[in-house]
């Protein structure tokens, strides 16, 4: 497991990686570019032709009226209570991640079906009013040498819940959670139960399959209003597997679990 995946800071970024960095965070909404971006800006040309496909389902409100329509019917695993009185970047972190996460997934999961070849035309995606992003300030997005040995452990068995045994990215929620070890040592204790029973997984699975399915009807969309600039096939192979590798382990387990965290603290959503 790579710590951090391969990506390019928020701070280290220059030029028109900067100028994308800046406009990804106006549009999505939120005080963070997620580690997909950052990653796909480590091979030329990716982040660019990436963000220019799918920047237009953010404005005309298509991946938030997804995102409205998926979280009433998403599946959550029910979790112990984790309320309390926790310091205000908790919840930051939580929100941002919830929201930038889910809209996100069906953003990046559409570009993945259009890559793919794969998309259902049998009818059009809604278009909606974009959903109220929390912008919040975030604490620093901690690594290993910046937290104590057992907080960075804790963190690795949290990754592994809800993915492969071996996940390829860490989720940089929980770095930034680990600001706070205390109420990350809670979030473990009540996690560790849905994992052990299988429940976790299977709302994951269950979630993920819903949104691909969406994932495919927002594709036409990318393939009639805003075709993919013309990339040679190595790249635009190599853009395809970053994304995978984002939308079938770190984004699609991390919607479910934000979402089960938050509910289980009983904080507004």
């Amino acid at each position: 497991m790579h710590d951090p995946f391969p990506a390019i800071t928020e701070s280290g970024a220059t030029g028109e990686t900067a100028r994308l960095f800046a406009d990804i965070r106006q549009v999505v909404g939120v005080r963070v570019v997620n580690l997909v971006w950052r990653h796909l800006a480590t091979m030329d040309g990716a982040l660019a032709a990436a963000w220019n496909a799918v920047r237009p389902l953010y404005i005309d409100g298509i991946v938030h009226a997804e995102a409205l329509q998926f979280r009433t019917r998403m599946a959550v695993p029910r979790l112990a209570s984790l309320a309390g009185d926790e310091p205000p970047g908790v919840d930051a972190v939580l929100a941002t991640y919830d929201h930038s996460n889910t809209i996100n997934l069906f953003a990046l999961g559409a570009l993945l079906e259009k890559l793919r070849g794969d998309s259902d035309a049998h009818e059009a995606p809604a278009r909606g009013a974009r959903m109220p992003a929390p912008d919040l300030v975030l604490p620093p997005l901690l690594s290993e040498s910046d937290v104590a040995s057992g907080t960075w452990a804790r963190v690795q068995r949290l990754n592994r819940m809800g993915d492969q045994e071996q996940p390829l990215i860490l989720a940089s929620m929980y770095r930034h959670l680990s600001n706070w070890p205390a109420f990350l040592e809670r979030v473990e204790a009540t996690l560790a139960p849905a994992q052990q029973d299988g429940s976790l997984q299977r709302c994951i699975d269950e979630n993920a399959t819903a949104a691909r399915s969406r994932a495919r009807v927002i594709a036409q969309v990318i393939a009639q209003d805003n075709e993919l600039p013309a990339l040679p096939r190595e790249s635009g192979k190599k853009i395809e597997t970053a994304i995978a590798a984002f939308i079938d382990h770190a984004i699609n387990k991390m919607v479910t679990i934000c979402r089960a965290i938050r509910v289980a603290r009983g904080t507004p959503l």
